[in-house]
Parts: structure tokens; C-alpha cells; sequence
């Protein structure tokens, strides 16, 4: 069954939405969306790391990207404001990144298929680390989703239960650097962000729990996915960028119902 690249395609892309889900509902309430797209530019310059070692692509995208989540984290709370530090970063990585895979001799590299994604050529290699890597964000969710949650809502609640904030928002940095590393093969490091962010925001208006935020998540993610590789199939059209505009349709529509369910309420 594996043979066939449209099952691996679809079961790649089902492992990205179900991995992406519950840490995009805490980028979406913690409203760090820039912080996430910082972390995947990062990753391009992993990715011309790892082919100048001779090292698997995934482990230098989660390094490279693991670094900057943590050098953000570290220098957002002396002093630098985070918009102007994450901008100065994402775009600097990114740049670095690009200038990186210029210099890089003797190997062919395809420099959209990391920006944009190329869910199409994933292979049984690339399937096995991509649902290795769900499965770690899954249970480090799981794990530690009370903890996340209680600081993500009151911080100071957090403290009084004796939860330490800092060390859940490295936990939760681990999980976004972990998703880059696995979804840069299938979205690209420009379009991760967007499969984070708009399926939680999607949800957002349809639960009334974060547990059920995170559940609706994970389906629009999943449907995004399958229906975005459909379209792409039947239109020869780039099958990341297609995946994220049905994730963008489906956001406008559950908003609009949810706006005019308000109204007629």
C-alpha cells in the first residue's frame, strides 16, 4: 500500500494536521503566530546544514529551528521587544538560510520543495519520521496539556499551583520545533505556520472547550489535508499551497456561521 506516493502523501499529511492541531490552539491563545513563523524560517537554514554535513534533513531542521525557538525565548525577557526581535530573526534565518544553500557544491537541491513543500515525494523514510515525530508531540502534549493550559490562561494561577510558566513554555517550544522538523517536507517553511494557525482558529469558533478546540482542530487539519491533495490532483496545482487554501475556505466559513448563528441568536 505504501507504494503508491498518493497514500503516503495523504497519510503525511493526515500526521502533520493530527501533530500541528493541539499546539496550534495554544499559538492561537497564546497569540505567538510570529514566534512560530520565525521557527520554521529557521529552518531552512538547517536544511543547508544538514546536506553540507551529510546529516539527515530532519535532524538539522529541528536543531537549526530547536536554537532559534530558544534564543527567542531567552532574549525576549531582557529588554528586546518580541515583534522587532522575531522579525530581525525569521527574516535573518531565512536569509542565511538561502545565502547557505548557494554556497553548497555537487548537490542538487530543490529549494521549493523546503519553501513550499513537496508532499508528493515523501517517501516510507520520510512517513516513518514524520509519524515518529507525531507521535513524541502527542505525548508530550498529553503529558503536559494541564500544566500548558494552566499557564497559557493565568499565569500567575500557574505559579500559586506550582507550575512554572518558563518551563512550559520551553515544553512548548520543544513541540513547535519538533513540528517544523516534520512538516517542512510536506508544507514548506513558509506555509507551516499557516497549518498551525488556521485550523485552530477554525476550530476556535465551533468548541466550547479547549480540549474540543484541539479535537476540531485536528479533523479540519485532517480534511484540509486530504481534500487540499484531492484539488491539487484533479487541477495540477502545488499541492501545499493548495492544502492551506481549503484550510483558509474552511476558516472563512466557520467563521461567517458563526457570525450570523450570533446574530439570529
Amino acid at each position: 500500500m505504501l507504494d503508491d506516493f498518493l497514500i503516503r502523501a495523504m497519510l503525511a499529511g493526515l500526521g502533520v494536521a493530527v501533530a500541528a492541531a493541539p499546539l496550534g490552539c495554544f499559538v492561537v491563545w497564546r497569540r505567538m503566530a510570529y514566534f512560530g513563523d520565525a521557527t520554521a524560517h529557521a529552518a531552512i537554514l538547517g536544511v543547508a546544514l544538514s546536506l553540507a554535513l551529510s546529516t539527515s534533513v530532519f535532524a538539522g531542521a529541528l536543531a537549526v529551528a530547536l536554537a532559534m525557538a530558544l534564543t527567542v525565548s531567552t532574549l525576549s525577557g531582557r529588554g528586546y521587544a518580541m515583534d522587532t526581535l522575531l522579525g530581525v530573526l525569521a527574516h535573518s534565518a531565512l536569509a542565511f538560510g538561502l545565502v547557505a544553500v548557494s554556497f553548497l557544491q555537487g548537490i542538487r537541491l530543490d529549494l521549493d520543495a523546503y519553501l513550499f513543500g513537496d508532499i508528493l515525494a515523501v517517501s516510507r523514510t520520510d512517513l516513518a519520521v514524520i509519524w515518529v515525530g507525531v507521535a513524541l508531540i502527542l505525548a508530550l502534549t498529553i503529558w503536559r496539556w494541564s500544566p500548558l493550559l494552566t499557564a497559557t490562561l493565568n499565569p500567575d494561577l500557574a505559579y500559586a499551583s506550582g507550575i512554572d510558566p518558563k518551563r512550559e513554555q520551553l515544553v512548548l517550544t520543544l513541540g513547535l520545533a519538533i513540528v517544523v522538523a516534520v512538516a517542512i517536507k510536506v508544507v514548506g517553511a513558509l506555509l507551516i505556520v499557516a497549518l498551525l494557525i488556521i485550523p485552530a482558529a477554525s476550530a476556535r469558533p465551533l468548541a466550547r472547550t479547549p480540549e474540543s478546540m484541539a479535537v476540531a482542530a485536528a479533523v479540519i487539519g485532517a480534511v484540509s489535508s486530504l481534500a487540499g491533495l484531492r484539488l491539487s490532483f484533479l487541477f495540477d496545482t502545488p499541492s501545499g499551497p493548495t492544502i492551506v487554501c481549503v484550510s483558509a475556505v474552511i476558516f472563512t466559513s466557520t467563521n461567517l456561521v458563526a457570525r450570523v448563528l450570533r446574530a439570529t441568536a
